[in-house]
Parts: C-alpha cells; structure tokens; sequence
C-alpha cells in the first residue's frame, strides 16, 4: 500500500539519466520539479510488452494534450539501470528516469517483486508544485488508472 497520498509533498528523490544535451545534468533531483506541473508515470520494466506496447504508448501520442493542460514535465520513471533507459528514452522520444533497484519508489510504497527481484510498480502521480494531486497505483496486471486517459482525465 502506499505511504504517499494525495495532498502529500512529493518526497525528495534523485533520479539518474543520460542527458540529451551536454547542458543538462546527469542526475534530476524532484527539486527541480518546483513550481512545476509534472506527471511521472512508472512501469515495471523499459522493453517489457505491456510497458513498452500499451502504458508508454499513449503518453507519447497524447503529448500535445498533456501540454495544453499546463502540464510541464512529463517522465517515465523505472527500475532499469540508467543505460537501459536512455536507450528506452531515446527509442521512444520520451524523459525517462531510473530509479535503480526501486529504492525511491519502494520508500514509497510503490514497488513489487517480480521473480524475485525489486521493480518499480506500475502507478502515475500528478504533481502541482511537487505537491500530489493524483495517484493511480495499478491494482492487477495491466493499464487502467496510471494510463494516460485516467492521468487525462484527473488534470
């Protein structure tokens, strides 16, 4: 069950990523997202069929309708190590972040065992100034209230 809940300030974390550019850092602190209206959505697995075909998917074919509603930052958050997510981020075009071994997420309540290793649950959070004004933590396999038309629709 998660510890974080709406009205909750979202818990300072630090996420690892390979940048893009040579400007940016290579690691994001959710500091940054002050002041910000931020939707993280995480997934098990970067590459896995239902993160990779059907949650990942939508986000990106909805971008310019998360832009019209304010929204400033979107970012996929994982378990994977940060190669394998720059090369997720880089396939599909999108910010992702690693959350190596599920720490962050797991201090939040948000992460499974999946054959006996720690993965990041599949959940979306909708942040207003770091403060949580939505959770969709998935309860069963597959995409329902951490997709982009749930996140869509709690905006």
């Amino acid at each position: 069950m998660p510890s974080i809940k709406v009205g909750d300030t979202l818990p300072q974390g630090t996420f690892s990523y390979i940048p893009y550019t040579p400007e940016l850092e290579n690691n994001l602190s959710t500091d940054e997202w002050k002041g910000k209206k931020v939707v993280l959505f995480s997934v098990p697995g970067a590459f896995t069929p239902t993160c990779h075909a059907k949650h990942l998917p939508p986000y990106i074919e909805k971008y310019e309708e998360f832009k019209a509603k304010g929204v400033d930052v979107i970012a996929v958050l994982a378990s994977n190590d940060v190669f394998v997510m720059s090369g997720w981020g880089r396939f599909e075009g999108i910010l992702t972040l690693s959350d190596s071994g599920a720490e962050w997420s797991k201090a939040l309540g948000l992460s499974i065992e999946f054959g006996g290793i720690t993965r990041t649950a599949r959940y979306a959070i909708i942040l207003d100034d770091l403060k949580v004004t939505y959770i969709g933590v998935e309860p069963a396999p597959g995409v329902t209230v951490s997709g982009a038309e749930a996140v869509l629709g709690n905006l």
